[in-house]
């Protein structure tokens, strides 16, 4: 199962190591959709490396980038140690540890619903629908035979499930991270301490919500079970990385990896972007083709600003007619979440422009300095 923590999955986002494997997965029942729109992302078990415990991040309705599909993220052993995969938005469901987290996530793919254009139509067989405040439904049949609720991959009792290759296809694709709603949702969960597995012992009382970071009130489910017997290490927290550690995993793609012990905050304006750095001088050993790619690239990397300018005075705008519109705090998410998805395209967009300059440049140029050989 090493494979499975390098090559193709390495761009998704790997945790440092835990010594130990996260509780089984609860019993909870799926608290009912919200409305149009909505997503359901399965609850799992993150880690927190301060406290050395594991702690449930519930399951919850989000509202999706539209024509997006969520892959949750999940645990996998390699190296000697378990490491977290996190979650993305794309759209083909990639691999997610053949974990069987229910409601559509049978291990494999997804069966809970479908887009048609910007439209989600649900399939009530697998997902808690309202057909009087959800329209866009369908009914076919998905057979679930297992009621295994192990919540990692590999390792000592462990998924044996492998990647397919459309899967491994999907793990390729360009990704969007976790919407500003989820990130907040996890937040929230590490601060409980009620969800803790030390507390809890596998059965949090807090198991799925109606909405992120909705943990009391009306739709908010407790566990009826605990998926197994749990039973953790003693002085767990001595052994295990600190925080500010160095991940024992390279991470190839830096905007959509992210460890379970800092979260940070997903892009969601321009402004919110790392300032665009200045590409290092060009050295082909032909002074004017140096010359000549310099100008490229300054050329570059001032459109690239006059982008980021552009969306974020578009943005803003659309911030100031919601506003005197005095939209409800829905429309004001699903805006911000178009914005997220829209920054994150410009940015993949700019970092795509960069590498074509670069492997254009890096191509033999003949030099006209020299005459060429007989």
């Amino acid at each position: 199962m090493m494979a499975l923590a390098t090559a193709s999955f390495a761009q998704i986002g790997i945790s440092i190591a835990v010594s130990f494997g996260p509780p089984p997965l609860p019993v909870y029942a799926q608290p009912g959709c919200p409305g149009d729109g909505y997503f359901w992302t399965p609850g799992y078990w993150a880690y927190d490396y301060d406290a050395g415990d594991y702690y449930w991040v519930p399951g919850t309705w989000v509202l999706a980038p539209v024509g997006l599909l969520w892959t949750p993220g999940w645990w996998g052993w390699g190296d000697g140690g378990y490491f977290f995969h996190g979650g993305y938005w794309g759209p083909q469901v990639g691999f997610y540890g053949g974990i069987n987290y229910g409601y559509g996530y049978f291990g494999h793919g997804y069966e809970g619903g479908h887009w048609d254009h910007d439209r989600f139509f649900y399939n009530r067989a697998v997902n808690n629908v309202n057909v009087t405040v959800v329209h866009n439904v369908y009914n076919t049949t998905v057979v679930n035979r297992s009621d295994n609720y192990v919540s990692y991959n590999g390792g000592n009792g462990g998924i044996t499930a492998r990647p397919s290759p459309q899967e491994e296809a999907a793990a390729r694709e360009p990704h969007t991270p976790p919407v500003a709603a989820q990130t907040q949702h996890v937040q929230a969960a590490r601060s409980n301490q009620e969800l803790r597995a030390s507390v809890n012992h596998g059965k949090p009382e807090v198991a799925a919500t109606p909405k992120p970071a909705t943990f009391q009130g009306a739709g908010v489910v407790p566990a009826r079970a605990a998926g197994g017997t749990y039973n953790p290490p003693p002085n767990r927290a001595a052994a295990e990385p600190k925080p500010n550690a160095q991940p024992a995993r390279p991470e190839n793609n830096p905007q959509t990896a992210r460890q379970q012990n800092d979260v940070p905050r997903p892009a969601v304006h321009p402004n919110d972007l790392p300032p665009i750095e200045r590409s290092a001088a060009p050295d082909t050993g032909n002074a004017e083709m140096d010359k000549k790619y310099q100008q490229q690239q300054e050329q570059l990397q001032t459109q690239q600003r006059q982008d980021r300018q552009k969306l974020q005075q578009q943005q803003e705008q659309e911030h100031q007619q919601l506003a005197q519109q005095k939209a409800n705090q829905e429309k004001q998410q699903q805006l911000e979440q178009q914005h997220q998805q829209q920054t994150q395209q410009l940015q993949q967009q700019h970092q795509q422009q960069q590498q074509q300059m670069q492997a254009r440049q890096q191509q033999p140029h003949s030099n006209p300095s020299k005459p060429p050989k007989d």
